[in-house]
């Protein structure tokens, strides 16, 4: 090997860490990748130059380090400017409108990689071919990305963020002129120009030079301004805001969210909420918890629980880091805290939108037919329930916002009313000035809720149930196994294509009798007379949904980005059937069946939730 590297043996890995070498400019990961050759750590090197990180719609997300399979200065150049390149190829006018950047808190000392150097080096990318960027100043929640580019009419947006994965890991996310992230087959296109695209172009390491050319402005004061404005369009109780005594307790879990919500609330013209000192900084390290993600529920809220006890707080708010995402959480009469799934909250900010929406009718003639609202398909099918009493449209859409958003365009587009859009993993769009998971905007919403709640005398927990009560309870339950092993993972499926024989699915699990089946990997709907799916299909990712005769629908899926199988199971009952007891149990009899004969978590080895 050349650059006075000796050969590791493998004559693949030795042109692609002699490439790196040749392209690389950062002292710590060249050092790094030397050290590790010089040691002979081939299967570390197999690790950090097997393959390239693989663009998809999410982008990309991986960890820090060194190597084509991970994030660092020179992947981040590489993929902008095949970005770059794909971009010219689309847009005639991309150095009239531009780009925008934002960026995370994100830090990794031992390769020399952070957010905020990635979002520069981008920057110095773009700027350096003639395209105007507007680079965030100070890291800022996700969502003020696709507002940034909806509301200037840019080009595109990119976020450097790796959202709630754990601290080692970061991540690209791309968002297209539309204001919504990427769908195919932009992934394919930007994937297929960055392989031509490898060379870092002579000015693409230059942060220096772009910081002070004209075609770099900072958009942060005035889009931070205009963001407020554009929210504050649904606050309607701004006087029940102020009178409000509610207390409620949020952390931004080392994230970015703390000066966001804050401001969000003020705007609501609402308390502001009490903040957990030790986690309202941002903090690369994420000290207090084991994983940045509320979802993970309980452990993330330790010491919100012990602040909201402290300062008699009822309520908790949590973002996960990049602040698009919402957990909240209730004190119950007993003194236990009752933390919300996505589904209830789905459930509770849905209801909440639509009667806001129905009170301003009186003032305007929109008609219910053109209201619609969104979901995934793994979400629960509560706004289904809504909407069917209600009159307005429910649509779902295939797992991710990147669908939702890009639906809600359309129907922006043709004039429609999109009220609201969520997904089970706390993801929710209360407006459509973001098209994508907004936690803050969301958190506001959810504060005016609550203290419309109070002058009823009413907790979140009494309403999410009297919204059962009304439209018919819906129960949820959800979990994953973590599975490394993808042969693992494509066996498991493929059992289940072919159950009883080539290309036959099961008909019953364990007495639950199966009536109908939907593949979205094959593209197969046993609902449809053709048995052709409707919703969009993929090859890559596997996902199959199955509905049962007793109103139980339940799915299985691959994790886009992390190594997991998750299941998502929900039974809908008829209003009037309010025996929860019956109804649990019969839901907890399903999913033991559905684990013990489709997943066999024992025969491949699956590990389960840590906390489950």
């Amino acid at each position: 090997m050349d650059n006075g590297v000796e050969s590791t043996g493998d004559i693949d890995l030795d042109k692609a860490v002699q490439q790196w070498l040749q392209f690389d400019k950062n002292p710590k990961t060249t050092s790094c990748v030397r050290e590790m050759v010089k040691n002979g750590e081939v299967e570390e090197l197999r690790k950090c130059f097997g393959a390239r990180m693989e663009f998809g719609t999410a982008g990309l997300r991986a960890a820090m380090g060194p190597g084509v399979s991970r994030m660092n200065e020179l992947t981040i150049i590489q993929t902008t400017q095949g970005f770059c390149r794909y971009l010219e190829q689309c847009f005639e006018d991309l150095k009239e409108r531009g780009v925008v950047i934002g960026f995370d808190a994100r830090e990794h000392v031992a390769s020399g990689g952070s957010s905020k150097r990635f979002a520069s080096l981008a920057a110095a990318v773009l700027i350096s071919q003639g395209v105007p960027v507007y680079l965030f100043s100070v890291f800022t929640p996700t969502p003020y990305v696709p507002f940034t580019v909806s509301h200037l009419g840019l080009c595109a947006g990119i976020m450097v963020t790796a959202s709630h994965n754990p601290k080692q890991d970061n991540g690209y996310k791309v968002y297209w002129a539309n204001g919504a992230q990427i769908i195919p087959p932009h992934d394919k296109g930007i994937a297929v120009a960055i392989e031509k695209n490898l060379e870092p172009w002579p000015e693409s390491w230059d942060t220096d030079t772009s910081s002070q050319s004209p075609l770099l402005k900072d958009p942060y004061q005035d889009m931070h301004k205009q963001y407020l404005q554009a929210i504050q369009q649904h606050c309607f109780h701004r006087e029940v805001n102020k009178c409000s005594e509610v207390k409620i307790v949020h952390t931004s879990v080392h994230g970015v969210g703390h000066i966001f919500v804050q401001a969000a609330f003020d705007a609501f013209g609402l308390r502001p909420p009490y903040a957990v000192d030790e986690q309202k900084v941002p903090d690369p390290e994420f000290p207090t918890v084991e994983y940045p993600n509320p979802e993970e529920g309980a452990g993330v809220l330790n010491l919100s629980f012990a602040l909201a006890e402290r300062e008699g707080s009822a309520v908790i708010f949590a973002n996960d880091p990049d602040a698009d995402r919402l957990a909240i959480a209730e004190k119950q009469p007993s003194g236990e805290w009752r933390v919300f799934s996505g589904n209830e909250l789905g459930a509770l900010l849905g209801w909440w939108v639509f009667q806001c929406w129905k009170k301003q009718q009186t003032e305007s003639k929109s008609s219910v037919k053109d209201v619609y609202m969104l979901a995934s398909t793994v979400s629960s099918k509560i706004l289904r329930a809504i909407a069917l009493k209600e009159g307005f449209h429910f649509e779902e859409t295939l797992t991710g916002f990147k669908w939702m958003g890009n639906r809600a365009k359309q129907l922006l587009d043709q004039g429609k009313t999109v009220l609201f859009a969520f997904e089970e993993a706390i993801g929710y769009m209360c407006s459509p000035a973001v098209l994508d998971k907004d936690g803050v905007s969301a958190a506001a919403i959810a504060g005016e809720l609550i203290s419309y709640l109070t002058t009823k005398s009413m907790s979140l927990s009494q309403q999410l149930k009297a919204i059962y009560e009304e439209y018919g309870y819906h129960i949820t339950k959800n979990s994953y196994f973590i599975c490394h092993d993808q042969n693992t993972i494509k066996q498991l499926f493929e059992r289940l294509r072919n159950y009883e024989g080539e290309n036959s699915y099961p008909k019953q699990c364990q007495g639950f009798s199966i009536t109908a089946v939907r593949d979205l990997t094959t593209g197969y709907d046993s609902n449809q007379p053709d048995n052709k799916a409707i919703l969009p299909t993929s090859k890559s990712s596997q996902m199959i949904t199955f509905t049962f005769d007793n109103g139980g629908v339940a799915t299985m899926r691959t994790s886009g980005t992390e190594p997991k199988i998750k299941y998502y199971t929900e039974l809908c009952a008829a209003p009037g059937n309010s025996d929860l007891n019956q109804l649990n149990t019969e839901l907890n009899n399903l999913v033991d069946a559905m684990v013990e004969n489709f997943f066999q978590p024992k025969k491949n080895k699956l590990i389960p939730r840590p906390d489950s």
